[in-house]
């Protein structure tokens, strides 16, 4: 029975070798082809992204050396095809060289491509948002600048103090001092806020006649006056 037994098997093993041998070795052949090419894109892609990040260091080197020109010439094809992170950061360094030229409207609608990017991360957008609506700023319309920095000036958001005072701004260009106001008032209070822009939030916001002062002694210490002599009269 064991012979009879091993025998069937060997004739089914035939049998199915003879029927279907070809077809697993092709989906062998085919599996091992797919893994080598997607071993070979994978180094591939990272061989490209270590080229890339060389290139962008590269450029900031020459930056921050002074030759514009060089930088750019690096900066070019990383900002055509870069990775969405690095194309963003390459544009935004040109909209920069841009700027420092004395090219504004070059500058903000360099700024402009990165903040209306879908592949774009949204940091670099929200950044490149602000820093387009703050060169273009006086050309463009109160209710335009609302519009692009309205989402990001509330307590709470990375970019809050940078867009909220823009964004109060536009509001006193409308004559709305009773929204700009508030707003001032609440970047002044903001302890996430750089202390320059919250002197700056105070001082308006004490302007357009709202309170914004939390802390007294701090408030002396900026203006250098000391505590003490807060009541003094004047000599």
């Amino acid at each position: 029975m064991r012979e009879v037994d091993e025998a069937v098997r060997q004739d089914e093993a035939a049998e199915f070798a003879r029927r279907y041998g070809k077809l697993v070795i092709a989906l062998v052949i085919l599996a091992l082809a797919a893994f080598g090419a997607w071993l070979w894109w994978k180094d591939h892609r990272e061989g490209n992204l270590d080229q890339g990040s060389e290139q962008f260091v590269e450029a900031l080197d020459q930056l921050e050396a002074g030759n514009v020109a060089k930088a750019s010439a690096q900066l070019a094809p990383i900002a055509q095809s870069g990775t969405p992170a690095a194309s963003a950061g390459a544009k935004m360094l040109e909209a920069g060289i841009l700027e420092q030229k004395g090219d504004k409207a070059g500058a903000a609608k360099g700024f402009f491509a990165v903040a209306d990017d879908d592949k774009a991360p949204q940091a670099y957008r929200n950044l490149a948002t602000i820093r387009g609506v703050s060169i273009n700023f006086d050309t463009m319309g109160p209710q335009d600048v609302i519009a692009r920095l309205k989402p990001m000036a509330a307590p709470g958001n990375p970019w809050f103090g940078s867009a909220g005072e823009l964004v109060a701004l536009a509001y006193l260009k409308q004559g709305r001092k009773d929204l700009a106001g508030p707003l001032f008032a609440s970047i002044a209070k903001d302890k996430d806020v750089p202390q320059s822009l919250q002197s700056r939030a105070r001082h308006m916001a004490g302007v357009l006649g709202y309170d914004a002062v939390t802390d007294v002694d701090q408030v002396l210490a900026e203006s250098r006056v000391p505590a003490g002599s807060a009541g003094a009269p004047a000599q």
